[in-house]
């Protein structure tokens, strides 16, 4: 039985413990589940998401997820810079700065090169944590977040519609377009409860800026760049999802050293008990 691994009959409630730690000149803001004896995950949120227990009901994020890998894991779960609880001093927050928080997070918590694991733009943030700070980790996932590392990727050309063809983004603009669709006004609804919650009335406003104006541009490195990734690494992705391509999913994979690809049936743009579970088999065999 691996280190930390539980038998499929034994199941308990993790408590979740919340903190603060200095790191990269930041107050970052991180759940703590599991037992400290486990291997440590650290685990990455996607954008417009954040640790709060509020996204547990929705499929975006891995709120509901937390207590089957605390089975398996010491998990820390970070906000990422200007996210909820985590601070930012001010300015565009670029994606090689969220993975460098990262790497600062592990060294600040005294984390035995943990593995990473991160959804969307949480999983864009792991790979180029890598790239940035191979020996910071021992392994990583990326659930969905490669496309952008494809300077044409669909996602560029979709977000001129959702800014209302405007140069700068306005929030207002990007509510109306997310309302919409009922499922994407739910989420913005959430995401601007989670964040003025957080940091106060309107903050939501300067967090929408921050994230889509990151989302905007290329964030300076390629699929051949996966190759300065030296850890076990594997792309995963859903069949269906409508912004990550399993075509685009498997140009990541063989750029890389050490990879591993995982296609999930029947599954789009969403964190899947599936999904987890594939997670946790790359992790622990």
């Amino acid at each position: 039985m691996k280190p930390g691994r539980l038998p499929s009959s034994v199941r308990f409630m993790t408590t979740i413990t919340k903190d603060f730690v200095r790191a990269n000149d930041i107050d970052i803001h991180y759940i703590d589940a599991g037992t400290a004896d486990a291997p440590t995950l650290v685990l990455l949120h996607g954008g417009l998401v954040s640790t709060s227990e509020i996204w547990a009901p929705t499929p975006i994020s891995y709120a509901s997820h937390v207590q089957r890998l605390a089975e398996e894991f010491h998990i820390i779960a970070p906000d990422a810079r200007g996210s909820a609880m985590t601070s930012h001093s001010g300015g565009p927050v670029s994606m090689s700065m969220l993975a460098d928080d990262v790497s600062a997070l592990i060294d600040a918590l005294g984390l035995d090169r943990p593995a990473v694991a991160g959804f969307s733009e949480g999983g864009l943030a792991a790979l180029l944590l890598g790239m940035r700070h191979p020996d910071s980790i021992r392994a990583l996932v990326c659930d969905s977040g490669y496309d952008l590392l494809n300077p044409d990727a669909p996602a560029f050309a979709m977000l001129p519609g959702l800014l209302g063809g405007l140069p700068q983004v306005d929030p207002d603009v990007v509510e109306q377009s997310f309302g919409q669709d009922p499922e994407m006004a739910e989420v913005f609804a959430l995401m601007k409860a989670d964040q003025d919650t957080a940091r106060g009335d309107g903050y939501w406003r300067t967090y929408v800026e921050r994230t889509l104006e990151r989302w905007s541009h290329w964030p300076g490195y390629g699929y051949a760049d996966l190759a300065r990734i030296t850890v076990p690494t594997m792309i995963l992705v859903g069949d269906r999802d409508h912004f990550c391509s399993v075509e685009e999913a498997a140009v990541a994979f063989r750029n890389l050293g050490n990879g591993q690809l995982a296609v999930i049936p029947n599954i789009g743009h969403v964190i899947s008990a599936g999904k987890i579970e594939a997670l946790i088999s790359f992790l622990t065999s």
